[in-house]
């Protein structure tokens, strides 16, 4: 099959590799504002440069993988559906909640089938505790513990554009947070703090922030996301049921050091970022897109996955600002 690609940064060049190496694909369609950017993963991957997105489109792509800037992810998704060819489109899916609900009402009429991009669904330990939460193997949930630590903040331009730590950051706990309990949040109360780069708080946003979020069936949950851990990447969910606990991500890779005595664990070298620490997870998910375009399974992350995400982030933005506890309904009704 040949797949288009719109977005040659950092998330869409690491997309143009690893789809390159799938045997489904057998060519590349690729486009980027920055020509040069474009001209170098056509160089790299054989691939056939498009000079617009519907030069890309009309090249005859069969599916289509959008890496670009958030604020025309809606407008790109929209192209891909009025040419009816299946979308890939990194999170999230719009600027605000309120465009996002009208890609969704779009993807809807059209019938066409769209995968947004939350990786964590793709990876080896989320899966094992999916199927073991689902399994009845912990029991019922008492309590789940979520962290993401980046090694270090983005740009101040990707800082001014992003939304927010909750929005940009935040929200991959939220969706992996539903994807593996099954569960939907019923409240949230959110702090944060600012004492690194300037820039973030000149923004408006947080540095670091946590989240006490309520499932419906009254488990609790925290959620602890910073832009600076100098160890490394981390990330990590712990669920604890009345029968057994389980963790993902405790390996060896582990960016954190153990004060005890004698012990040595993690002994390899920390995870140094999202692309190193969920590279299966890439491929898997990227996979799944081209068996999606194949028209041999539905997609395994939805626009309406992705607004569920989004309206827990929102709760999370609102709460934050205003010190106190917001409840998914007055989000919604916002």
């Amino acid at each position: 099959m040949r797949i288009g690609i719109l977005g040659l940064g950092r998330i869409g060049a690491f997309h143009a590799e690893t789809l390159s190496a799938l045997d489904a694909v057998e060519s590349l369609v690729v486009a980027d504002p920055v020509a040069d950017a474009a001209k170098a993963a056509a160089e790299r991957f054989g691939a056939q440069v498009a000079d617009s997105p519907e030069a890309l489109l009309a090249a005859g792509v069969d599916g289509l993988v959008i890496a670009a800037a958030t604020d025309v992810h809606p407008e790109l998704i929209r192209a891909g559906l009025a040419a009816g060819v299946p979308v890939f489109c990194e999170k999230p899916v719009a600027r605000t909640m309120a465009e996002g609900v009208g890609v969704l009402r779009d993807v809807r009429d059209s019938g066409v089938p769209v995968q947004i991009g939350y990786q964590r669904r793709f990876d080896a330990g989320y899966a094992a505790a999916r199927a073991a939460v689902r399994a009845g193997e912990l029991g019922a949930l008492h309590t789940v513990r979520c962290v993401g630590l980046d090694p270090a903040p983005p740009p101040a331009a990707y800082i001014a554009g992003s939304g927010g730590i909750f929005r940009d950051c935040s929200v991959h706990d939220f969706d992996i947070l539903r994807w593996v309990t099954g569960r939907e949040v019923a409240e949230v109360y959110a702090v944060g703090g600012n004492r690194g780069a300037d820039y973030i708080r000149e923004a408006g946003d947080a540095d670091t922030t946590g989240a006490v979020l309520t499932l419906d069936d009254g488990t609790l949950v925290t959620v602890s996301n910073s832009r600076h851990n100098a160890r490394g990447y981390d990330v990590r969910m712990e669920l604890h049921g009345f029968a057994d606990s389980l963790a993902v991500g405790l390996d060896d890779k582990l960016p954190i050091r153990s004060a005890e005595p004698g012990v040595t664990f993690p002994e390899g070298t920390p995870h140094g970022f999202f692309m190193d620490r969920f590279a299966d997870a890439y491929r898997a998910e990227l996979t799944a897109f081209t068996e999606v375009v194949a028209g041999t399974r539905p997609s395994p992350c939805t626009v309406e996955d992705a607004l569920e995400a989004g309206w827990i982030a929102e709760a999370c933005t609102l709460s934050l600002r205003g010190h106190r506890p917001v409840t998914l309904a007055e989000v919604r009704t916002a």
